[in-house]
C-alpha cells in the first residue's frame, strides 16, 4: 500500500476523524429501526395500553406510520443537504459540520420524551436536517486532504463508518431497550454527538492552516490542485451541468435502497412468516454484525478497486465505471432473499447487497471531488444528495403500504435491478467523466452576478 506511507501519513488521521463522524451520525439515525420492533414501543406511539395484546390491524397501522416517519426524516434530509452543501462552501467545513452536528445531537436526544407518532415525526425531521451535514462535509474534507487518485479509497475508509453505526447499534441498542426501556436508546446515543462535536472544533483544520501537517505531505496532496473557483456558482448554474446530472441520478437511484435496509432490514427478519427462524431484540446483534462487517470490507475492497484500476493506467471514466458494473451485478441476487426460507441464505444475499451499494456508493462520492474543482464539492453534493433523499422520500411513503400488502419480494425485486438501470443512465449522460474546468464555472458565476445589477 505504497499510497499509505507516501509524504507522510496525517491525511489518513483525518479520515480517521471522519470515519468516527460517520460511525456516531449512523447509530443516531440507525437507533429507531431497531427500536421499532420493541413491543412497548409500538403500543406508546399507538396510544394503546400496555398490557393489551398487538393485533395483525394495529400492527399494520404501525408500519405505515412508520413510513411517513421516515419520509419525514427524508425530506428534512434533502433540503437539509441542499442548504447545509451550500453553507458548507461558504462559512467552511469545520463551522458548517460543526453547526450539523449541535443539531442532530440536540435532536436525537429529544427523541427521548416523545409520546406519539407526531412527535416523532418532529423530531426525526430535525434529525435529518441535521444529519445531511455528514456527506458534504466528508466529500469536501477529502477533496481538500487528498489528491484525486486516492479520494476513492478514502472515500471508502470514512464511508465504511455507516457500517460500524449500525453494527454497534444492533450489538448495544437491543441489549439496552431490554434492560432500560426504549427511551434510553435514545438518549444514550443522542449524547455521543455532542461529544463528536468538542472532538471536531479542536482537531480539524484546513491543509494549510495545519501545524502538524509537514510541508511535504502538503505537496503531495496538492499535487494535481485545481485552481480555485473565485466566485460562487449558484444550484440552478450547477445544474446546468451534465456532471451534476449523473451524480444526482445515481444517489436518486441508489440511496433510496440503503435507505430501505437501514430503515426494514430489522422488521424483515422480526415479521417475515417465509424464514425458517425469525429475530428479536435479543438475537439480532450477529446477523446485523455480520452483514455490516461484509458491507465495510465492501466499501473498503472496491473504493480500493476504483484506485487500483487507475494505478494500473485506467482513465478515471473506465475505473469508475467498471467497478460501479461489479456492484451492480452483485447487486441483483438480493432478490432471492425474499424467497428463500433460510436464514443464513437470506443474511448472505443482503450481505453481498450492502457490501456493493457501498462499494457504489464510495466510487459515487468521488464523481462530485473529480468532476467538480474543491471549492464547489461541498454544493455538488448537496445537490446530489437532495436527489438521494428525495428518491428515498419517495420509496418510504410506499414501502410500508407495499410491505402490509404484498410482502417484501417486490422491495427486494426493485433492488436488485436499480444499479444496473442507474448505471445505464449515468453513461447516457456522461459518457465520459470530463471534469468541469474552474475557468468554466468562474465565467458563469461572474456573468451571474454582472446580469443581476
Amino acid at each position: 500500500m505504497q499510497m499509505l506511507t507516501t509524504s507522510g501519513r496525517y491525511r489518513w488521521r483525518i479520515v480517521a476523524l471522519l470515519f468516527l463522524a460517520t460511525t456516531i451520525n449512523y447509530i443516531d439515525r440507525q437507533v429507531l429501526s431497531f427500536t421499532m420492533t420493541d413491543e412497548v414501543f409500538r403500543k406508546e406511539m399507538l396510544d394503546l395500553p400496555v398490557d393489551k395484546e398487538l393485533t395483525k390491524e394495529a400492527i399494520d397501522r404501525f408500519k405505515i406510520l412508520y413510513s411517513d416517519v421516515d419520509a419525514a426524516f427524508k425530506f428534512a434530509y434533502a433540503i437539509g443537504f441542499l442548504l447545509i452543501g451550500w453553507l458548507i462552501d461558504r462559512i467552511g467545513t469545520r463551522r458548517g459540520f460543526a453547526l450539523g452536528i449541535i443539531i442532530w445531537s440536540i435532536a436525537a436526544t429529544l427523541t427521548t420524551f416523545v409520546q406519539s407518532m407526531a412527535g416523532l415525526r418532529w423530531t426525526r425531521a430535525i434529525l435529518g436536517f441535521g444529519e445531511s451535514a455528514i456527506f458534504p462535509s466528508a466529500v469536501k474534507t477529502i477533496s481538500e486532504w487528498f489528491p484525486r487518485r486516492e479520494r476513492s479509497f478514502a472515500n471508502g475508509l470514512f464511508n465504511a463508518g455507516t457500517n460500524v453505526g449500525i453494527i454497534l447499534t444492533a450489538l448495544v441498542i437491543p441489549p439496552l431497550i431490554l434492560k432500560l426501556g426504549w427511551r434510553s436508546s435514545f438518549l444514550a446515543t443522542g449524547l455521543l454527538g455532542f461529544g463528536l462535536f468538542v472532538l471536531w472544533w479542536f482537531t480539524y483544520s484546513k491543509p494549510e492552516r495545519n501545524k502538524k501537517l509537514s510541508a511535504t505531505e502538503l505537496a503531495y496532496i496538492r499535487r494535481d490542485d485545481e485552481k480555485r473557483v473565485q466566485v460562487k456558482p449558484s444550484w440552478g448554474q450547477l445544474l446546468g451541468y451534465k456532471q451534476t446530472w449523473a451524480f444526482a441520478v445515481g444517489k436518486f437511484m441508489a440511496d433510496p435502497i440503503w435507505w430501505f435496509y437501514m430503515t426494514w432490514l430489522p422488521d424483515f427478519f422480526n415479521s417475515n412468516d417465509a424464514l425458517d427462524q425469525k429475530l428479536d431484540l435479543k438475537g439480532f446483534g450477529v446477523p446485523f454484525l455480520i452483514i455490516y462487517v461484509v458491507s465495510d470490507a465492501g466499501s473498503v475492497f472496491f473504493g480500493w478497486l476504483g484506485t487500483q484500476f487507475m494505478s494500473l493506467g485506467w482513465s478515471a471514466n473506465r475505473a469508475r465505471k467498471t467497478t460501479m458494473l461489479i456492484c451492480a451485478l452483485c447487486v441483483v441476487p438480493i432478490v432471492f432473499a425474499a424467497q428463500t426460507n433460510s436464514l443464513t441464505v437470506a443474511i448472505a444475499l443482503i450481505s453481498l447487497a450492502a457490501a456493493a451499494h457501498q462499494g457504489w456508493a464510495a466510487n459515487m462520492y468521488t464523481f462530485a471531488s473529480d468532476l467538480f474543482p474543491r471549492n464547489v464539492v461541498a454544493s455538488v453534493t448537496g445537490i446530489g444528495g437532495m436527489f438521494g433523499a428525495v428518491g428515498g422520500i419517495l420509496l418510504a411513503l410506499l414501502s410500508g403500504r407495499i410491505i402490509t400488502a404484498f410482502g417484501y419480494l417486490p422491495m427486494f425485486v426493485i433492488a436488485s435491478c436499480t444499479y444496473l438501470i442507474a448505471l445505464v443512465l449515468i453513461h447516457l449522460i456522461l459518457p465520459r467523466l470530463e471534469p468541469v474546468k474552474a475557468e468554466e464555472l468562474e465565467k458563469i458565476s461572474n456573468w451571474g452576478v454582472l446580469s443581476t445589477k
